[in-house]
């Protein structure tokens, strides 16, 4: 019999780590008599200055993270979480915190990272936040338990499943198509899919919306073919979605067999309208296939798009390269206020669906090609030209020190850089200053409330004015 040692603490929050969760050192007397030995707790869902109560099992570790027993001394910017779900659920961390103070934080984030680079920190604004920071996704991607619940993954628990009765980020509508899924797969007693043992059926369910066309996706990715067996129940799913949901556009089975725990298709399966949506951005239509990278909150990524316009200030007799142009969110904007466009992108269906995108919008002076960035851009100046604007969208790990110096060396008078993640951002800047540039402005957008993720948007230009 194992005996497990615990004992109740009492701790301050000093800061938040980088996934928004509370950090608070304890000072313990050393079992030699030398120096004091430091427990280090990782307590999630409390606020930086809070006093709190835990119960720590085993705290002769170093490290314990562990959920708050009492807050003792709560923060003045502390608030109910509205969720049912939220001291469970991974979804949302920061639900417990006032929306003011969330903007204000991740100001201060941005700030910071500026600060680390020996950037000036005067140069970032407040964040723009939304009117209202609820319902704001368009979507989401909930996960099957191996019992057949559908959901999201638990806090720090990977394996499991926390069954969803709502979902206070997502758009309504897909909410109801969730729980609608989720009931059918009771009611014909289906099962998901077990990581541990690689086997069962259901594995993930992607609900896409658009709240400007009112269309919607929903994609079921199993480990089998929706025959056979499954016929009957998957005619009943067809049945109960297309009468419920009229808005459901495209309704998708996709099978992925694969141990790796992603919404991929090895094969897919169209079960009722078509195998994409429509969506709308900006005055602007685009194709969304399940796989599509999109903005999943399209109010405030619309803010991006004018911030990056209102930046960047295209000219009709201007060339402009979009590195990382994605479907083309800020390509076809873009141009249609310029004279040609390039887009390079490394993912391929992108590149087609971007395409396609351009021409549905009536835009004849782009060029696409699927190339990674440092060879798309040798490859677009050879054919294409230089450009004298080059906007750049790169993913969280940026575009690293290689890239940003191609960009440098190609001198475009004016570089919007588009960043989700502050760190990056700020490294990838200074890679820019040895080349003329200088750092102009840098807005901060909250697409993501309730999470730690901040996007930004910022102006470089040649020689330190704006031409």
């Amino acid at each position: 019999m194992t005996i497990i040692k615990e004992e109740t603490l009492f701790a301050e929050i000093d800061h938040l780590d980088d996934k928004g969760n509370g950090q608070a050192v304890i000072l313990r007397e050393s079992d030699r008599g030398s120096n004091p030995r430091k427990l280090r707790l990782t307590i999630p869902q409390t606020l930086k200055g809070e006093s709190v109560q835990v119960v720590v099992e085993h705290p002769d570790k170093r490290r314990v993270k562990v959920m708050p027993e009492e807050i003792l001394a709560a923060s003045p910017e502390r608030t109910d979480a509205p969720c049912p779900h939220f001291e469970l659920c991974g979804g949302c961390v920061w639900q417990h915190w006032t929306y003011e103070g969330q903007l204000k934080y991740k100001t201060k984030q941005v700030k910071n990272a500026l600060i680390r680079e020996g950037l000036n920190p005067e140069l970032v604004q407040d964040t723009i936040g939304m009117d209202n920071p609820w319902h704001y996704r368009n979507k989401m991607e909930f996960t099957f338990s191996p019992e057949g619940d559908v959901g999201q993954h638990e806090q720090g628990n990977f394996r499991k499943i926390i069954p969803l009765e709502t979902c206070l980020i997502a758009g309504r509508n897909m909410v109801e198509g969730m729980l609608e899924v989720s009931k059918w797969v009771k009611e014909f007693g289906l099962n998901g899919y077990n990581k541990d043992a690689h086997e069962g059926l259901l594995r993930h369910l992607m609900v896409r919306e658009s709240f400007a066309t009112g269309e919607m996706m929903l994609a079921l990715f199993a480990t089998e073919s929706p025959d056979g067996e499954l016929a009957s129940a998957v005619d009943n799913l067809v049945e109960r979605i297309t009468k419920k949901f009229p808005n459901v556009k495209s309704l998708l089975w996709l099978v992925n067999t694969d141990w790796g725990d992603r919404t991929q298709s090895e094969d897919t399966h169209l079960l009722a309208g078509r195998d994409f949506i429509y969506d709308e951005m900006a005055g602007y239509r685009y194709r969304l296939w399940f796989d599509t990278f999109f903005q999943t909150n399209p109010s405030q990524a619309k803010k991006l798009v004018e911030l990056a316009l209102e930046m960047g200030k295209p000219k009709e007799d201007e060339k402009m390269i979009d590195l990382f142009c994605g479907v083309g969110t800020f390509s076809l904007p873009f141009a249609a206020r310029v004279k040609e466009l390039a887009g390079i992108e490394i993912v391929e269906t992108s590149i087609e669906s971007a395409k396609r995108n351009a021409i549905d919008n009536d835009l004849h002076n782009t060029t696409f090609l699927a190339r990674d960035a440092r060879r798309g851009l040798d490859e677009m100046h050879d054919h294409f030209g230089f450009a004298d604007i080059l906007l750049i969208d790169p993913p969280r790990s940026g575009a690293g020190g290689k890239v940003m110096r191609r960009i440098g060396r190609s001198k475009p008078k004016r570089i919007v850089y588009v960043s989700c993640n502050p760190d990056t951002f700020a490294t990838d800047v200074t890679e820019l200053l040895p080349f003329g540039y200088t750092l102009q402005t840098v807005q901060p957008v909250d697409l993501f409330p309730h999470t730690v993720h901040v996007e930004s948007v910022a102006l470089l230009v040649m020689g330190g004015t704006d031409r």
